[in-house]
């Protein structure tokens, strides 16, 4: 059973409480943004689906004899720029580039600088403190 945590999950000689907080706050926020990037990519992809179905929507409508409200529809709505200039991939590859990109950038250099490039010792440390010792299903690592 193992019953100490990888030495990749352990805090470095000498690093401090505050920074090891900082830190998992910093991991924290990154995951917050992980998030919200999927919910980017659901909106890109959701909206991509409406648009079409809305092409074959415009279609019944010609097929039903209703070409002038399908024109309408067509012209005005069918591959419509969702904010100005951009379709969806346009945003998700801006934000990507753009915050996303800047974001994990500092979070990494943040690691690099002050923790060896260690990731998650503040949940680490946390699972250290909440498991039982000793006990199966509690081990520090999967053998």
């Amino acid at each position: 059973m193992a019953e100490r945590p990888k030495s990749e999950h352990t805090r470095p000689d000498g690093l401090d409480d505050k920074t090891v907080e900082a830190l998992g706050k910093l991991s924290e926020a990154l995951e917050v943004v992980e998030e919200a990037r999927g919910l980017l990519y659901t909106f890109h992809r959701r909206t991509g689906e409406a648009d079409l179905a809305l092409g074959e929507a415009v279609d019944l409508l010609r097929e039903a004899g209703h070409d002038d409200l399908a024109e309408t529809i067509w012209t005005d709505l069918v591959g419509r720029n969702v904010v100005e200039g951009r379709w969806t991939f346009q945003i998700v590859e801006e934000y990507d580039a753009g915050y996303y990109s800047a974001f994990r950038k500092h979070e990494h250099l943040a690691r690099e600088a002050l923790i060896e490039g260690r990731r998650h010792i503040f949940e680490a440390e946390m699972k250290e403190e909440r498991r039982t010792h000793g006990r199966r299903h509690h081990e520090a690592t999967p053998d």
